[in-house]
């Protein structure tokens, strides 16, 4: 039978996938799709349109490279950081929070990560052991992958649902179904969302808040694209709009704020564990058998932290630092640059739209979704997996909403950072390939 006219020829993706020992490329993970298509390009010396990956597509903030650097002639690289954070990061840490999410934090209760990703590995680790009686952690999905791979490799317990179809107040009723259970110690979310870029309504938030305070869970809020719901301005120092939080409505609570993609500051891997005053303060006598101590705050930091990593990269927190106090003083307006990926979202969803897709999530209850970091596609009469193996055909790339937890099988997961402008052609190009050889 003969090969469809595809840019790149059927065989050789064939060939690639066969020969890479995935046995079905809509469940393969991130980093499994990201070396199936490299050998695809390799092998095909044709470039994709890399939407797989959530990496960010700009250059590091100079105010936190120039910090990091003079901190390493300083000689800060030879001495061992403490665990807990250097004062200064602590310091902006704090004023960060007040400034930007409008939440009282004290400076002890904002921990230095290597990355978002270890603060909620930290997280997970110290709250199973919290109380006896609570050992399961809800996902509100669909989320990141590996932070239930992070549970798979611990062995820890968790649910989850889509909540595509229990937004407002349909979600009340939903998390009253798990948490009465009497087993859940904490709940789990991104806002804004990876992979579907939804965001929680501030009603949504304070009915998780609620939950939370009237069921003894906390909550942790993972906020790794910090501000960037471009539909409100958040990024003036103490003035408002603010980041949406559920920190508005619970002392239960634990944030994750990533650098990575806000400050283009993914190398360095140093993220923010941000914990309510209120939980750092708290006493758990089941901690005491594995912690030594039964205050949370001391137990995620000189227990959890402390056997993970002894403590994040000296430079990297002098850097951070650096780029905190920046914006809490106003000098550095930190979404200016990240705007683009709005910008580029806005294009490739008229372009995928125009070429017979659709959008699986497209809306924060009746609001159309921001134009952001992430977009989530379907194609008629296609499952998600069944797209993600066609689009190798057409060098392009994504992934599965499948391994995010989402019931929305027919979808993919599209990235922004990677796709320069003057790939946009190349993409639209590719879509229209892609429509006339499904019609």
């Amino acid at each position: 039978m003969a090969e469809k006219n595809t840019p790149i020829p059927e065989h050789i993706v064939n060939k690639i996938v066969a020969e890479s020992g995935i046995s079905e490329v809509g469940k393969a993970s991130i980093r499994e799709i990201k070396k199936l298509i490299n050998d695809i390009e390799a092998a095909s010396s044709t470039p994709f349109i890399r939407m797989e990956m959530g990496i960010p597509g700009l250059p590091a903030c100079k105010i936190g490279v120039d910090a990091q650097i003079e901190a390493l002639k300083n000689g800060c690289a030879a001495i061992y950081p403490d665990i807990d954070g250097t004062p200064d990061l602590k310091k902006e840490v704090s004023r960060f929070v007040k400034n930007f999410l409008d939440l009282d934090v004290l400076p002890e209760s904002c921990i230095p990560t290597v990355g978002s990703m270890m603060g909620g590995f930290a997280c997970f680790m110290t709250m199973v052991r919290a109380r006896k009686e609570r050992d399961t952690t809800l996902f509100i999905d669909p989320g990141f992958p590996v932070q239930k791979q992070q549970h798979r490799v611990l062995g820890f317990k968790y649910e989850t649902f889509d909540v595509y179809n229990y937004r407002g107040e349909k979600l009340r009723e939903k998390l009253i179904h798990y948490l009465k259970k009497g087993n859940i110690h904490s709940i789990v979310y991104s806002n804004p969302n990876n992979p579907s870029w939804i965001c929680f309504t501030e009603n949504e938030l304070k009915v998780i808040g609620e939950l939370a305070t009237q069921y003894d869970v906390c909550v942790i809020e993972d906020l790794a694209y910090f501000g960037m719901d471009f539909r409100k301005d958040i990024s003036h120092p103490g003035k408002s709009p603010f980041q949406p939080t559920v920190g508005k409505y619970t002392e239960n609570y634990a944030l994750l704020i990533s650098s990575s993609k806000s400050f283009s500051y993914a190398g360095e891997r140093i993220g923010m564990l941000v914990l309510s005053n209120h939980l750092y303060n708290r006493d758990f006598p089941d901690l005491v058998p594995y912690f030594g101590t039964p205050k949370f705050g001391r137990a995620i930091i000189y227990g959890t932290v402390y056997a993970i990593s002894s403590g994040t990269s000296h430079s990297a927190q002098y850097g951070l630092a650096a780029i905190l106090k920046a914006c809490n003083e106003g000098k550095y307006n930190f979404l200016d640059e990240v705007k683009i990926y709005a910008d580029k979202a806005h294009i490739m969803k008229r372009m995928f739209l125009e070429n017979g897709f659709s959008l699986v999530y497209d809306k924060d209850e009746d609001k159309p979704l921001a134009d952001g970091f992430y977009f989530t596609v379907s194609y008629p009469g296609l499952s998600g997996e069944e797209l993600l193996k066609e689009f190798l055909y057409y060098g392009i790339s994504a992934i599965s909403l499948t391994i995010t937890g989402s019931e929305r099988t027919e979808g993919l997961r599209a990235c922004v950072s990677l796709i320069k402008m003057e790939q946009m052609p190349v993409l639209e190009e590719r879509l229209k390939r892609f429509r006339e050889n499904h019609l």
